[in-house]
């Protein structure tokens, strides 16, 4: 069986290789590895770099599956693959928080698409979500037969570097936008205080569309804090986050949190909202969880001025070692499985 991945965000290079470090493009090149002669969809077909890009009318249907992971356009692509097939093979890749869609159009056309198509969630809280909608939206005859199953996304480990401490701590910015849901001004007030106690870099890599905006303009006009563009691989995002120190989440719902965690993994502090999504990737009893901005400012000021002591509790919190209770859980290899795992199942090989 053939696999095909629609992305419309998707772009290639003019090397033929999937440009970007945001999210979507790690998963789609991460796909693409996962099924080896996979093509992406996109605009003409194209040799490109180990894969082909093909235009979705010249899929066929009968013998390819569709990974789609703009869950809410796969009433139109199984249109499309129906008009040269009978019965187009069609699944849906929930990578994303469910809560940004918030028109009543976009959550029904959502729990359609999830519950007249297989779904692949990438995390328990995800398909949880994926479920409620789909129950609450359509009628009990297509929720009773929704297939949704999941795994976490988890994380490339050979792709760690050894650490390196700076003279002054950096604290991350652990996204790649400025959106509210991340509330980026709940993170500029607290390290404001922070850095009024002691030294602190503060890094923020943004994505393009965000760089330019005015939050970035005002967070790069402090003299401790440098505001810049996406690194430019993922040997150089690796190598940032090994000389990262401490880090202070803020969003109010993340997905999963593949960002926080490869950040955890590469040794830094995190200091995180009390939140579901927070509590699903963590162990229970993780030290630096605030419910106030107060608590937040004390607890990146300990990860900044006692890290040594932080990471200790860490691995108290975890059993004796955090990065291989971390390792344990968000592995890559799951997913990898996991997922080609889905696709026998449901379409068969």
């Amino acid at each position: 069986m053939k696999v095909a991945i629609w992305y419309g965000a998707a772009q290639v290079d003019a090397d033929g290789h999937v440009a970007g470090h945001d999210a979507g493009a790690t998963l789609v090149r991460r796909l693409l590895r996962v099924f080896p002669g996979a093509l992406l969809i996109g605009p003409g077909p194209r040799h490109c770099e180990g894969f082909d890009m093909i235009p979705l009318e010249f899929v066929d249907g009968a013998d390819t599956v569709v990974i789609a992971m703009d869950v809410i356009d796969s009433l139109s692509i199984w249109r499309t693959l129906k008009a040269n097939c009978d019965e187009p093979k069609l699944m849906n890749f929930v990578w994303w928080n469910t809560s940004q869609y918030t028109h009543p159009v976009q959550r029904a056309a959502l729990a359609l698409s999830c519950a007249l198509f297989p779904t692949f969630a990438n995390s328990e809280r995800t398909a949880s979500e994926v479920r409620e909608i789909v129950s609450s939206s359509t009628i009990p005859a297509l929720a009773e037969k929704a297939q949704i199953a999941w795994v976490n996304l988890g994380i490339r480990l050979e792709h760690l570097r050894p650490r390196h401490e700076q003279p002054v701590p950096v604290v991350l910015y652990p996204a790649i936008y400025l959106s509210e849901r991340k509330q980026p001004q709940l993170f500029l007030d607290v390290v404001e205080r922070v850095v009024k106690r002691t030294p602190i870099k503060v890094e923020a890599r943004l994505h393009e569309s965000h760089l330019i905006s005015e939050q970035a303009m005002r967070l790069s006009r402090r003299d401790w804090t440098w505001v810049g563009p996406l690194t430019a691989s993922r040997e150089d995002y690796w190598e940032a986050l090994a000389r990262t120190t401490a880090f202070l989440a803020t969003a109010n719902e993340e997905s999963y949190g593949l960002e926080y965690i490869e950040a955890l993994v590469a040794g830094a502090v995190g200091v995180f909202p009390d939140r579901a999504w927070v509590r699903a990737i963590l162990p229970v009893g993780y030290p630096f969880i605030y419910r106030t901005p107060a608590e937040a400012e004390e607890m990146l000021y300990r990860a900044v001025t006692d890290t040594a002591a932080c990471r200790r509790e860490l691995h108290l919190a975890a059993g004796g070692d955090f990065a291989q209770w971390l390792r344990a859980r968000h592995d890559d290899d799951q997913f990898e499985k996991a997922i080609a795992d889905r696709v026998t199942e449901w379409f068969g090989d």
